[in-house]
């Protein structure tokens, strides 16, 4: 009897071990959401980047059809975004 009453946690114990789990999973969820943004915001400057490029190409060899393509497809990601 006495062995088992060492082993049993008090109420208060259990308490502060689900308020820690808790914690440590809001944590977590913060963690995660923070590094979702970081690599959405990267990918969003790479794309909106690489199609700057395409619209100086397309406007350096005067490709207009090339040009009001990519131009779209930029403008759409920027609407996106705002």
């Amino acid at each position: 009897m006495i062995k088992t009453m060492k082993n049993r946690k008090s109420y208060t114990e259990h308490m502060k071990n689900k308020a820690t789990e808790l914690n440590n999973k809001e944590v977590s969820f913060v963690l995660d959401l923070y590094i979702q943004m970081v690599i959405d915001e990267a990918l969003y400057n790479y794309k909106k980047n690489l199609l700057e490029k395409q619209i100086n190409d397309a406007l350096d060899s005067k490709d207009q059809e090339k040009f009001y393509e990519v131009a779209a497809k930029y403008n759409s990601l920027i609407r996106h975004v705002t």
